[in-house]
């Protein structure tokens, strides 16, 4: 039986999340992409099929605990965000993005502080400054950088990785990092 992609996809059963993470789902024997004939892809829907005879990884750590956290109680809770003003046409939807979230979670916006920085290159110490002071639960780094002609976006974008990652480790705060390369 031959199925493509989105007839898998619109007939998967969705009675229970039980049955699609326990390997109880309908087991097809080959899926095949009408749009594309690349070698390539040869084998790929048996793969699949194959796939599915063995358990699924849910199942095999069914004894692992999920912990998840909550911002429905966040009370005290406060929030820093970096953003770079270089490709602001970029960073600014992000930032708007990332204050709507914090309003539809019920955050104060007094808990809430922007921080602006002349680019994604500064993202890195400012963010790890502010970790440091301790008024903070959690950085959101914002940042763009664009790829060019030169190798500027290289260096741009390994130190701006590099500096959040470095922040969120000498400081022990979490780091959300949307520097995009």
């Amino acid at each position: 039986m031959a199925l493509n992609l989105k007839t898998l996809v619109n007939h998967a059963p969705l009675s229970s999340s039980r049955q699609l993470f326990h390997g109880v789902s309908p087991k097809p024997t080959s899926i095949s992409f009408s749009h594309s004939s690349s070698s390539s892809l040869q084998g790929f829907g048996t793969q699949i099929a194959t796939q599915r005879n063995h358990p699924s990884s849910n199942q095999q750590t069914a004894a692992v605990r999920h912990l998840t956290g909550s911002l429905i109680t966040n009370e005290g809770l406060r929030f820093a965000v970096v953003v770079a003003r270089f490709n602001e046409i970029v960073t600014r939807p992000l930032l708007e993005g990332a204050l709507a979230t914090f309003k539809r979670y019920s955050v104060k916006e007094e808990d809430v502080d922007v921080v602006w920085v002349p680019g994604s290159f500064e993202i890195g110490v400012v963010a790890d400054r502010l970790g440091k002071s301790r008024k903070y639960h959690a950085v959101i780094c914002i940042g763009a950088v664009i790829r060019g002609d030169t190798t500027h976006y290289d260096a741009v974008a390994n130190s701006a990785a590099s500096g959040v990652l470095s922040a969120s480790l000498s400081s022990g705060h979490i780091y959300s990092c949307f520097v995009l390369f």
